[in-house]
């Protein structure tokens, strides 16, 4: 009977255990997703109303008037595993070479645009260190990432890069804030004299469809820049965006500041409309100063631009009209200055 009872227990005991080995959860290792390619091809012609061969519009890039030319090639690579991340960004051609300050657009044939390494150091924290696009602004230098081809005054005057190191923080998929330093320099991934501006960004998303990002950069070398950068998809067709900002400048002595607004209707997934509306004011020939604009200047600028999507291939035909108050830059057909000029541009954008 105790043998019986014995072996029992034991049959019993080894059931028990070959049942638990059996719901034992197993965690699957986290599968490497790869490497990620991303990029752009863009090529233009523009057609300047004066007839000048050099465009009366100067903001960034796309400068070439009266010609068939070229944007450039944008090649980036990226991967996220686990909990690191890192992406590599350059391009090749005039639009990329024009951002190789202080160099300028003839002494470099790349630029980099992006080139750091994040790392997730909890489900809500993320720390990332290199040279970055800049959080500041509505646009961006990749043709793929706006609605307009030809670019604002506020993003000419912004900065288009910064290098540092930051920390984001998402209290929720509404809310999150980044702080972090960057160099006292824009646009440049080695410091002159140290690492001093300091950045931070606060992200808001109210309501569906609605995101406000609050944008400081300051620093007693770099000055300092307030930019307010929101849109709102209102309904299934129709998004409204905006970007303000002011730039003082590290001596005080002047700087710049503006509104722009970027209404755009989409008549089908293929054709959308949109105009951007800007007022820009130059206080002075300042580190963010580069567009044509005199210092005491402003500028009102009417853009009006429409997509024809076939694919990865977005053809962009775009009229611009720009007016200055005073101490104009523009000169007509027979070389007389004026208050306002005019241009046509057609581009061909193709993102992968």
């Amino acid at each position: 009977m105790k043998k019986s009872l014995l072996l029992s227990v034991v049959l019993s005991l080894c059931s028990l255990l070959t049942h638990a080995q059996d719901t034992t959860k197993v965690i699957p290792a986290p599968i490497d997703p790869g490497l990620t390619i991303f990029g752009s091809v863009d090529t233009y012609y523009k057609l300047d109303f004066a007839g000048k061969k050099n465009a009366n519009i100067q903001t960034s890039f796309a400068n070439e008037a009266n010609s068939v030319s070229i944007g450039m090639v944008d090649l980036g690579v990226k991967k996220k595993y686990n909990k690191a991340l890192f992406v590599g960004e350059l391009s090749f051609g005039p639009r990329g070479q024009y951002q190789s300050i202080p160099n300028g657009p003839d002494e470099n044939s790349f630029h980099i645009q992006n080139l750091y390494i994040g790392y997730d150091l909890t489900r809500k924290l993320n720390v990332t260190a290199g040279y970055m696009a800049t959080f500041v602004g509505y646009e961006i230098i990749a043709p793929v990432g706006n609605f307009n081809y030809s670019t604002s005054y506020l993003f000419t005057n912004g900065p288009f890069q910064n290098a540092g190191l930051k920390f984001t923080y998402a209290f929720t998929d509404k809310v999150s804030l980044m702080a972090g330093l960057f160099n006292d320099n824009w646009n440049v991934y080695e410091s002159k004299r140290d690492v001093s501006t300091f950045g931070a960004q606060l992200m808001v998303s109210p309501v569906k469809g609605w995101t406000a990002y609050f944008n400081l950069l300051s620093g007693k070398l770099s000055g300092t820049e307030l930019d307010l950068t929101t849109s709102y998809q209102i309904t299934e067709k129709f998004k409204m965006g905006l970007n303000g900002a002011t730039f003082s400048s590290p001596d005080q002595s002047g700087g710049f500041s503006g509104v722009a607004l970027y209404p755009q209707y989409a008549i089908s997934g293929a054709v959308a409309l949109g105009l951007r509306g800007e007022y820009f004011k130059n206080k002075s020939a300042s580190q963010g100063a580069l567009s044509a604009i005199a210092p005491g200047s402003s500028v009102t600028a009417f853009t009006f631009t429409a997509n024809l999507k076939t694919g990865g291939l977005t053809f962009i035909p775009e009229i611009r009209l720009d007016n200055v108050n005073k101490a104009s830059p523009f000169v007509k057909s027979n070389g007389q200055p004026t208050k306002t000029a005019s241009q046509f541009v057609v581009a061909a954008v193709y993102g992968f």
